[in-house]
């Protein structure tokens, strides 16, 4: 047995080095008495502002651990270790094959399961790999030219390689340690164990994509580039295979679909096969951009020390006149706004950010909750279509060239005029950005400013701007599956991760991914068992 020690103080720029003394004297023994000491989270406290906190939890071993907690019951931070279990890899000796759509973080980590257990594994992906999709995109950027079939929403990793690379989530489970040290050992940072808002940055996370690769490759899985699921091979409700750029069957037993939240083409595929679908609700707004500067002295005081990691943010507000929730989202410090384009006559926005999170800019999404009525449609492609105007209004505004759409923060107020400037490439071009947005949206947000200024004062700057539309934070529609993972219309279709509506972000879909493998894993062995 170990022990955990949490929630302990250190002054920013006091050396974790003291970290075994500070212990020794808080359970009362000599520190050399402290058997592998590490530590295990570690935060940043700038709740005095601008005195800052590293906060510390530590795990160590140490004779007589029971009497230990005994003798300080009364201490609340101190617990026995918990035991992290790591996904079974139980190995399936009959045939079995599974086809894996979708090479977000859903899809990569279920073939990984499936492929450790000894499941034969095709990995498909519509886009292409990373290297090329990353000079796609940066062709993009500087151009305007659009390639739909490598963008920031296809390609291999998904949507979140342009991104953050954000791994921290609300949900607790023992293996989303199993997922960190997956990263870890493809190349993420170590401190991503132990960062209590651990992130890997879009420029690392891009390397680990293909240590993933080689990974996956070592373990005998079929890789697959621009290779689009079109269809389904059905019969009496049971999926028997995808066909594959409308030109190959390929049977399989299983059939994991983790498409990612833009696969709108597989979206309408699924619906018209009939597959259960329902609309859920997603959020719609913009990106705000300040510079990273200012968020720092808003955040940590205007006298913080100079070596902190750029500050994040989280806001929300209750909008009393529509019952709709106004939040931030997405948080990218020291980033910059990206275009996220996918559609020719359509533009979206997102946020990225890269390792360092060193960039002269700081920005986050501001959204307002859509819900399913708010689309006058009642078929359950609904929210897909909603999306869909918005980015065409986007596309309008910005003058038809992928220059985004962009307003002062101040101008949309109504509180003065500010800067019109954005990292957003290949431009912007200013725009009455409430023009172009669904009127409950605008509305929300305006009503939420003021308020966001009141949690954060100076975050309502004549510095700041607004660039438009952030419109896919999550998917709009949900692919119905059972409590085993499987769709309920069609057997042998297992949904997963975001697209499917399951996730939000790279550690819930990876983990979703890792619980939909092992559900597979787990049917196989009990019938190989009968």
């Amino acid at each position: 047995m170990a022990l955990w020690l949490r929630d302990i103080p250190l002054a920013w720029g006091e050396d974790p080095e003291c970290l075994p003394q500070r212990v020794g004297r808080i359970v009362g023994v000599d520190p050399g008495q402290l058997r592998n000491f590490q530590v295990i989270r570690r935060s940043l406290d700038a709740r005095r502002k601008p005195r800052l906190l590293q906060v510390f939890t530590v795990e160590f071993g140490i004779d007589d651990e029971a009497g230990v907690l005994l003798r300080l019951s009364d201490n609340p931070r101190l617990q026995p270790a918990i035991e992290m279990p790591l996904p079974s890899r139980s190995p399936v000796t009959s045939p079995h094959r599974a086809l894996v759509v979708g090479m977000g973080p859903a899809g990569l980590f279920a073939a990984l399961h499936l492929a450790e257990c000894g499941i034969q594994v095709t990995l498909i992906e519509r886009g292409r790999p990373v290297e090329r999709r990353l000079r796609d995109v940066e062709h993009f950027w500087a151009t305007g030219e659009l390639d739909v079939k490598s963008n920031v929403q296809f390609g291999e990793g998904g949507a979140g390689t342009f991104s953050d690379g954000k791994l921290s989530t609300r949900l607790n489970h023992p293996w989303l340690r199993y997922v960190l040290a997956t990263l870890v050992a493809c190349g993420a940072q170590e401190d991503i164990l132990v960062e209590a808002k651990p992130h890997i940055g879009t420029d690392r996370l891009r390397l680990v994509l293909v240590r993933f690769r080689e990974q996956l490759k070592a373990l005998g899985v079929d890789l697959r580039y621009e290779t689009c699921l079109t269809d389904f091979d059905v019969s009496g409700g049971k999926v028997l295979g995808g066909v594959l750029n409308d030109n190959e069957l390929l049977p399989c037993q299983s059939l994991i679909l983790a498409p990612g939240h833009s696969a709108r083409d597989t979206y309408r595929m699924l619906a018209e096969h009939g597959v259960a679908l329902e609309p859920k609700d997603f959020a719609v707004g913009v990106r705000v951009e300040h510079p990273r500067e200012l968020i720092d002295c808003i955040q940590y005081g205007s006298r913080h020390p100079r070596n902190v990691p750029a500050a994040d943010y989280t806001l929300r507000y209750n909008d009393a006149e529509s019952g709709r929730g106004v939040y931030s989202f997405c948080m990218c410090p020291g980033g910059e706004v990206i275009n996220a384009a996918s559609e020719t006559d359509g533009l979206v926005v997102n946020g990225m950010s890269r390792a360092d999170r060193n960039g002269m800019h700081s920005n986050s999404a501001l959204v307002v909750t859509v819900r399913p009525t708010d689309w006058s449609s009642r078929s359950v492609l609904g929210g897909v279509e909603f999306q869909r105007r918005i980015e065409q209004n986007a596309f309008v505004a910005g003058g038809g060239s992928f220059h985004a759409p962009a307003q002062s923060l101040m101008a949309f107020a109504g509180r003065g005029q500010g800067v019109c400037r954005s990292s957003c490439r290949p431009g912007v071009r200013e725009a009455d950005l409430a023009e172009f947005l669904p009127t409950f949206v605008a509305s929300g947000l305006r009503r939420a400013l003021p308020y966001f200024d009141r949690q954060m004062r100076g975050f309502l700057s004549a510095e700041a701007v607004l660039v438009g539309f952030e419109t896919r934070t999550s998917a709009p529609l949900r692919i119905v599956r059972n409590e085993y993972g499987e769709s309920i219309s069609h057997s042998g279709l297992f949904p997963a991760g975001e697209g499917a509506g399951y996730a939000g972000g790279i550690m819930s879909a990876a983990l979703d991914g890792l619980k939909v493998a092992e559900q597979i894993i787990q049917r196989i062995c009990v019938r190989d068992c009968q």
